[in-house]
């Protein structure tokens, strides 16, 4: 394609954030930086005059900043980000105190609610006060086991009000799953609700707490917010109380934000944990609040009292990344429960009906709309969007297009790339740049983003290793209990020392993009020809009887063969002439390498909570191998139709 698929107007780009931000780098360094290009470059070579022109431009509440910006700076990891700065996370997501809504809430068709920021501010102050009297302390670690509730926004901001440590589970886990995550990191509190909705239907998670509570001896008290019921009973499970009880004994009040250094510990994510326990991965207050004011200002173009929406649990970085949005003092908009109830437009109609201006959701769910050949330009105004953001897969170049023709004809569509590991983005958006379908429209500012090939030569224009080679707030401070830092080094500086290699498989475009082929472990290599599995997605998923597929390489004959496996369409079987229009569409559009030796029909694909393919333990399953950690799986049932199958015995 020849010319980019949208492109925005002068006013867009005269109005965005990161032209004023532009503006106000060329006044004070005295520079003439004319685009993008420009100010990315100087980004990194001039780390320090970068960051802290993020932290002046996007009003970062500390204490004191102080003068150094970043101390060894050679060092990967090592570096150290604003070692003298003293703030607190929450006093910058509370900064509003007045009456316009912090909190927009939707659970399916059954729940509404709205927050004020003013009932926001007060709400966590009554939790914090509480915390504090429960003997909480600043590195404390306090847990979710929540549904997207406005309860797991405040449970989170009051324990990092204090310095606590937050991490969560979406209630969908099974115990197993949640016991992995939190057994290891020994939470003193837990937060949780009665129950969720989903589908239309009401799930308990009592049952499920008392055997969480009981499993994770560290829990000394447990926090019931009531969801699916008016009054839960709790009399099962000890030490636990009402979210109304917890705070009852406490009146509103400032408050006592604790000052504590950039690289504080805020939260603790997880690694998917499909082939392992999951990793549990510490990310500090500065670099996660600078970072996301960076990415929502300057490459989302979120301004003050913009409507942000993204499709997430509690269990998925998105989360985290979305409540970061209150420091740019925008409204959240919450939805639990599933985006197709009570019907396909659940969540077009929550956009409508709120007046949502940025929607993010999953690669996933908009092939699937794009599917069933919604047409929500049709059905819907829309007319308050400016953005929908894109993740947790390559957005297939196709989707573009269907965005374009049948959701909105005149907004940014950032597919955007990054993940857990550094809770925020190498590649996103940018409102003033053009929109070239299949691509992310650029690097993150202040990311040095290379690719690498096999020998650690930097690259243009071919596929090779996303890696970054030089440091960025946001780089996790640790692995929770990985005290040499073994596991950490090894996750992400094995491949090349002193780089992030960060495990995408990529190529950088002529505009100045990314295109992502799927992750480095999963490449395929028949003949030792690497492949990357969205390629063959891509093509796979255009034929009309597929819902979906799952590619991976099967070990055969001392070599690796591609094995395609299909979900299709109700009624649909794979038959002789649709298996050769899967082979022939593969290979007319990429290469005889790409063509799969074997395709497979299957009744369902196996995806992780957050809605990502599991190639990993399909291969594993196939090989024989054990999978240690189901509870990862969204649908673990689903591995059982790749087991000891004959077509691929021969």
């Amino acid at each position: 394609m020849h010319k980019p698929i949208w492109q925005p107007g002068r006013e867009r780009i005269a109005n965005a954030r990161i032209s004023h931000f532009r503006a106000h780098v060329n006044t004070a360094h005295a520079l003439q930086l004319r685009d993008y290009a420009a100010l990315h470059a100087w980004s990194v070579q001039s780390p320090e005059q970068f960051w802290a022109d993020v932290w002046d431009f996007c009003g970062v509440i500390a204490t004191t900043r102080g003068d150094v910006v970043l101390e060894r700076a050679d060092r990967m990891p090592g570096a150290s980000w604003f070692p003298s700065a003293r703030l607190n996370f929450a006093e910058n997501l509370l900064r509003r105190r007045d009456h316009g809504t912090a909190i927009l809430f939707r659970g399916e068709d059954r729940v509404r609610r709205r927050l004020s920021f003013h009932e926001l501010y007060d709400q966590v102050s009554r939790v914090a006060q509480e915390l504090r009297a429960s003997g909480v302390c600043a590195g404390d670690r306090v847990a979710g086991f929540l549904p997207n509730l406005p309860e797991a926004v405040i449970a989170m901001l009051a324990a990092a009000s204090i310095g606590a440590i937050w991490s969560s589970c979406s209630p969908d886990f099974g115990v197993q799953g949640v016991v992995d995550r939190f057994g290891q990191i020994e939470p003193k509190i837990l937060f949780a609700a009665d129950g969720y909705f989903y589908n239309g239907k009401r799930y308990d998670s009592l049952a499920s707490l008392a055997q969480v509570s009981a499993r994770v001896p560290s829990i000394e008290r447990i926090v019931v917010a009531p969801y699916v019921g008016a009054e839960p009973d709790l009399a099962t499970i000890p030490r636990a109380q009402t979210f109304a009880g917890f705070m009852a004994p406490h009146t509103a009040a400032d408050i006592e934000f604790t000052p504590l250094p950039f690289q504080h510990p805020l939260y603790i994510l997880y690694s998917s944990g499909t082939t392992g326990a999951p990793k549990c991965i510490v990310h500090g207050a500065g670099g996660t609040l600078l970072q996301h004011l960076k990415e929502h200002q300057l490459h989302t173009d979120i301004q003050p009292g913009d409507t942000v929406f993204y499709f997430t649990t509690c269990g998925w970085m998105m989360w985290n990344w979305m409540v970061s949005a209150l420091a740019s003092e925008a409204t959240l908009a919450l939805y639990d429960g599933c985006a197709f109830y009570p019907n396909a437009d659940a969540l077009f109609d929550y956009i409508d009906e709120e007046q949502i201006n940025l929607f993010g959701t999953s690669a996933k769910f908009i092939d699937t709309i794009r599917k069933h050949d919604l047409a929500p330009a049709h059905s819907h105004r829309l007319d308050s969007l400016k953005t929908i953001l894109s993740t947790g897969s390559p957005l297939v170049a196709e989707s573009f297009d269907y965005v374009y023709e049948r959701i909105n004809a005149d907004l940014l569509l950032a597919s955007i790339s990054g993940g857990t590991d550094i809770i925020s983005c190498f590649a996103l958006g940018n409102p003033t740049l053009p929109v070239w379908r299949g691509e992310l429209q650029c690097c993150g500012l202040g990311m040095d983003v290379q690719v690498f090939d096999d020998n650690g030569n930097s690259i243009r224009g071919a596929k090779g290793e996303l890696v970054c080679t030089r440091p960025f707030p946001s780089m996790p401070l640790e692995f929770w209990n990985d005290d040499n830092g073994k596991r950490y080094q090894s996750a992400y500086f094995a491949r090349f020392p002193g780089v992030w290699c960060h495990g995408d498989y990529v190529a950088l475009t002529e505009h100045g993009g990314m295109v992502v082929y799927g992750r480095s472990d999963a490449i395929l290599n028949p003949g030792g020809v690497r492949i990357g599995s969205a390629e063959i997605y891509r093509q796979v998923e255009q034929i009309p009887e597929v819902l979906e597929s799952v590619v991976i390489g099967q070990t055969w004959q001392d070599d690796v063969r591609v094995v395609l496996f299909v979900h299709l369409r109700e009624g649909v079987e794979l038959d002789h002439a649709l298996i050769k229009r899967i082979r022939d569409q593969v290979r007319l559009n990429t290469s005889p390498r790409h063509v799969p030796a074997r395709i497979v029909q299957v009744s369902d694909i196996p995806r992780t909570r957050n809605g990502k393919l599991v190639e990993l333990a399909v291969r594993a399953i196939v090989h024989g191998q054990t999978i240690k950690n189901l509870d990862a799986l969204a649908n673990p049932e689903a591995l059982d139709y790749f087991r000891d199958r004959p077509e691929l015995q021969h």
